[in-house]
């Protein structure tokens, strides 16, 4: 049984093979252009075919030929990996450097959070100075690596914004269920009728893929790259490849036998990870409030290293674990084992989705009717000492406000950030991306920044932290179920897992602060500075504006750099 979805993918491409090169071929010639899509798609499955088939076939044999290099790497690797370290400061250095003469000041503020937020991690370790460099460093790096790619390359960027906008057309479908159902006027009740039936949607075709045992293989594959990379165990590298795609309870399932066996720093770190991350049910619900898929997707793919990363900074392994080999399919998808078709396997991602938007609904009938009373409560007594204004969003505006400010977000808009992160923080990040979608809606609107001295909305760099800051189940309800669910599958280690909660809540909110700093550091709007600098100049009757003061620094710094490398080429020419 452990290779049963192996053989099915075979036995399926064997038989279908022949059709889908048909199909490609015959698309390709019609249309090249149209096609190149499907091409691609093609391409990358035959590839991965082919290459699991080698490896199944010849890896071991490969392994053992390739035993003289692995000797030789393992003899010169603690030099090797200093010269590495040192090559990797130095090209950061050199980077943030020139990126700052060309791009202003503001990601150095996001780069010094990053690091002050790893200091304090190592600095309330559970055992310092007892950390592994390996797995911080090359969390880090893939961390940086994937938002390079993402937000710095046009390749990347165009990609991802292509797989975004794909996501948001996919999600459209629902709507013809949701119409069918509930009728014509279905939006009427935008949350209920419009945003949860994605969720039983997206449940569907998740539990499609597993059934397909392509969900498996590719979180298989992610995890390994994690494990390998990074040096974690096994459970630890599988439960965090599965939390980009699966939510904080479902994830722990890929694991569930081995649950039971797990240290106690391998506790902490799936819970980190659970915590850290959002599930792609979720995901579509937060596309549907109108915030950027594009940000979205980024953020659970590097919040995966991340957790990793900040949960064997924050508790190191004292002990040896118990499992060293890598999980099996076969062991990942036992629970949808029971599945014998298509159209089960639907019915059962179907069936699933009803307990999920069950909690999600009354989970914020029941924290936004608290947060009205807390309200009402503060400010009652805040018109007892003259501050009727006195409020939860105002407290957590200013507790997190350093927080915010520190991951490179405006000062004017730090407040608003601040408020955000305390109501995903004790309250649960529904109702913070809710607050969110409002303020973009404002922004777009293109009303008055401020109204009786209030910021109606905040800047695309400033929406574009506090998306990578939000999106992780890092909350307290959040917390109490996967305590609850973990305590289910191994009832032996309910104290253990218990006493995990606290530091994995706070090291899931810091791998989504991280995400928010290198998010601050990569991401550059695109504000189209010349046509608006034009149409504002124009424009007799024009104020200042976020986007006027942004378009005029961005000028000043390449005037400078410009100015600065024709005077360095006026110098060398004057040397020569």
């Amino acid at each position: 049984m452990g290779l049963y979805f192996e053989w099915n993918i075979i036995n399926l491409n064997s038989k279908c093979a022949p059709g889908s090169t048909a199909i490609v071929i015959a698309a390709c010639v019609l249309n090249f252009h149209r096609a190149v899509g499907l091409l691609v798609i093609f391409l990358l499955t035959v590839f991965f075919l082919v290459w699991d088939w080698l490896m199944e076939r010849y890896g071991d044999r490969m392994w053992e030929e390739l035993y003289p290099i692995r000797d030789l790497l393992s003899r010169c690797w603690f030099r090797m990996r200093w010269i590495m370290y040192a090559l990797l400061l130095a090209a950061v250095v050199c980077w943030l450097a020139l990126d700052t003469a060309r791009q202003g000041t503001r990601q150095l503020v996001s780069f010094f959070g990053l690091l002050l937020l790893i200091f304090l991690m190592m600095l309330f370790s559970k055992h310092p100075f007892r950390w592994s460099w390996r797995t911080l460093l090359w969390g880090i790096g893939l961390q940086f690596i994937f938002g390079l790619l993402i937000l710095r390359t046009t390749f990347g960027l165009g990609g991802l914004q292509w797989l975004g906008k794909q996501a948001e057309i996919f999600m459209s479908y629902t709507n013809s269920g949701s119409e069918f159902v509930f009728g014509a006027s279905y939006t009427d009740h935008f949350f209920v009728f419009k945003v949860m039936p994605i969720l039983v949607f997206l449940s569907a075709v998740i539990s499609i893929l597993y059934y397909t045992g392509f969900m498996p293989w590719l979180i298989c594959k992610i995890g390994f790259i994690m494990q390998v990379t990074m040096g974690t165990s096994p459970t630890e590298s599988m439960t965090a490849a599965g939390n980009i795609f699966l939510g904080q309870t479902e994830a722990p399932l890929l694991i569930a036998p081995y649950i039971a066996e797990l240290t106690r720093s391998e506790i902490h770190a799936v819970m980190t990870g659970g915590l850290a991350g959002i599930s792609g049910t979720i995901l579509g619900a937060y596309i549907s409030f109108g915030v950027e898929a594009t940000h979205l997707l980024a953020a659970s793919v590097m919040s995966a290293p991340a957790s990793l990363a900040i949960a064997k900074t924050f508790w190191p392994e004292m002990e040896t674990s118990r499992i060293e080999r890598f999980i099996t399919l076969q062991t990942s998808v036992f629970f949808l084992r029971a599945c014998t078709n298509v159209l089960e396997a639907v019915s059962h991602g179907a069936s699933c989705a009803v307990s999920l938007v069950a909690n999600v609904v009354v989970n914020l009938i029941a924290f936004l009717a608290l947060l009205a009373f807390f309200d009402a409560t503060l400010s009652w007594l805040g018109g007892m000492l003259d501050c009727p204004q006195l409020s939860f969003s105002l407290i957590c505006s200013y507790v997190f406000m350093p927080l915010s400010f520190m991951m490179g977000v405006s000062w004017e808009d730090s407040f608003l950030v601040a408020e955000l992160i305390g109501k995903k923080t004790f309250l649960n990040e529904f109702v913070a991306y809710q607050r969110l979608s409002e303020l973009i809606k404002r922004r777009k609107a293109g009303g008055p920044e401020y109204v009786n001295n209030l910021k109606q909305f905040i800047s695309v760099h400033s929406e574009t932290i506090a998306t990578y800051a939000l999106c992780g189940f890092s909350n307290f309800s959040s917390l109490g179920m996967l305590v609850g669910s973990l305590s289910a599958m191994a009832p032996e280690r309910r104290a253990d897992i218990s006493s995990c909660g606290l530091r994995a809540l706070i090291a899931g909110s810091v791998s989504c602060f991280m995400t928010a700093c290198i998010a601050g550091m990569l991401y550059i709007p695109d504000l189209q500075c010349p046509h608006f600098l034009s149409t504002h100049i124009n424009n007799t009757g024009s104020t200042s504006s976020p986007q006027l003061l942004t378009c005029c620094t961005q000028l000043y710094n390449r005037a400078s750099v410009l100015s600065i490398s024709h005077l360095a080429a006026v110098i060398f020419l004057s040397l020569l």
